[in-house]
C-alpha cells in the first residue's frame, strides 16, 4: 500500500475517505485486494473537487460501479477508487414537463431497481435489461445489454465529468455505441435521461418477470460470478457468435485453478467459492484464451475488467 500521508489533501473535501480499503469483497467475485484510497464524495460538488485534486496531483482514479463485471487483483489497486454509493447519486425522477416521459438516473442508481420501479408505473423502456446487474453509470458505460435489448436503445442524453471535474453534456446523437462499447471519453458518468413511453403495468411486469426466467434457466445466478468473462466475439462472416458456445466446444467446462471454474451450466461463466483468488480466476482466464484461439483461432475479449496496480479503470 502506498504511504496515506500522500493522500491527505482529500481530508478536506466534501467525500469519506478510507484507506486501505477492502474493494475486492464489494464486487460480485467476492474476492480481490485492497484499494490504497477509497472515496465517497457526498455531493456533486465534492466529486468535482475531488477529480480535481486528483487531476492536480496526477493521481490514476478508478470508477467503481457495483463492481458486477469487475475483478479486483490480489496485490490491490493503487491512486484513488471513486464509489458513487452515497444517496444523493442515486436518485431517479421523472421530467413531468417534458410531457415524454424522459426519466433522469443519477450514475449510482441500482439499474434491477430502476427497472422494477418503471415497470410499477407501467413505463416501458428499460425492461429488456432486467437481470443485468449494474449501476446506471457502469451500464452506460459497457452499453449494457442482451438478447432483448442495450441500455442505449432508449438513452437520450448523458451527462459527464471531466478528469479535472469539469461538467460535459451528450445528446445521443452525439455518441456511439455498439455491442459492450461506447465512446464516452470523460472518466466518470455522472448521469443518463432515458425516454420512456407509458404501458400497462401487468403487461411490462410480465415481460420482466419473463426475462428473467430465461436468465435463470440459461445462466448459474445462484453461484457467486461476475457474469460473463468474455465478449461474444465476430466470426470470419461478420457474425456474432456465443463466447460460451466456443468455450464449451473447446471442451473447457468444468475447467479449474484453485477456487475458481468454468460453469457446468455456461461456459462463459467463471464461478468461484471459498476459498478462491483473483490469481485463480485470472489464470482461468489465460486458460481459456489459449484453448479457444488453438481451438478455433479466435481471439476473445474480456468483459471481466481486471484492476490490477499501475493500471487505470472504470467500471
Amino acid at each position: 500500500m502506498s504511504d496515506p500521508t500522500q493522500f491527505e489533501f482529500l481530508k478536506n473535501i466534501d467525500c469519506d475517505i478510507q484507506f486501505n480499503a477492502p474493494i475486492g469483497n464489494m464486487t460480485y467475485f467476492e474476492i480481490g485486494g485492497h484499494a490504497d484510497t477509497l472515496a465517497t464524495p457526498k455531493s456533486v460538488a465534492g466529486l468535482q473537487e475531488l477529480l480535481r485534486l486528483c487531476h492536480k496531483h496526477d493521481l490514476p482514479i478508478h470508477i467503481l460501479g457495483k463492481g458486477a463485471n469487475l475483478l479486483v487483483d490480489d496485490t490491490g489497486v493503487d491512486g484513488v477508487v471513486i464509489s458513487l454509493l452515497h444517496d444523493c447519486f442515486k436518485t431517479t425522477a421523472f421530467d413531468e414537463q417534458s410531457g415524454n416521459h424522459n426519466l433522469h438516473c443519477m450514475a449510482g442508481a441500482d439499474l434491477s431497481k430502476t427497472i422494477m420501479q418503471t415497470a410499477r408505473d407501467g413505463m416501458h423502456g428499460l425492461e429488456s435489461l432486467a437481470g443485468i446487474p449494474a449501476t446506471i453509470g457502469g451500464g452506460i458505460r459497457m452499453n449494457a445489454g442482451g438478447k432483448y435489448g442495450s441500455i442505449s436503445d432508449n438513452l437520450t442524453s448523458v451527462h459527464c465529468l471531466s478528469s479535472k471535474g469539469e461538467l460535459v453534456v451528450y445528446n445521443i446523437d452525439e455518441l456511439e455505441f455498439s455491442y459492450r462499447h461506447s465512446n464516452i471519453i470523460e472518466p466518470l458518468i455522472l448521469s443518463g435521461t432515458f425516454a420512456l413511453t407509458s404501458e400497462d403495468p401487468e403487461v411490462v411486469r410480465e415481460r420482466v418477470k419473463d426475462i428473467f426466467a430465461w436468465k435463470k434457466s440459461m445462466q448459474p445466478l445462484a453461484d457467486t460470478s461476475a457474469g460473463c468473462a468474455f465478449k461474444n466475439p465476430v466470426d470470419e462472416n461478420g457474425q456474432r457468435i456465443s463466447a460460451g458456445k466456443l468455450i464449451d466446444q473447446s471442451g473447457l467446462k468444468g475447467t479449474s485453478k484453485g477456487g475458481a471454474s468454468v460453469s457446468q451450466q455456461h461456459a462463459n461463466f467463471i464461478t468461484t467459492s471459498k476459498g478462491a483468488t483473483a490469481q485463480d480466476v485470472i489464470s482461468v482466464m489465460n486458460t481459456i484464451e489459449k484453448k479457444v484461439f488453438d481451438y478455433t483461432g479466435i481471439t476473445l475479449q474480456r468483459e471481466v475488467v481486471v484492476w490490477s496496480r499501475c493500471e487505470v479503470s472504470t467500471t
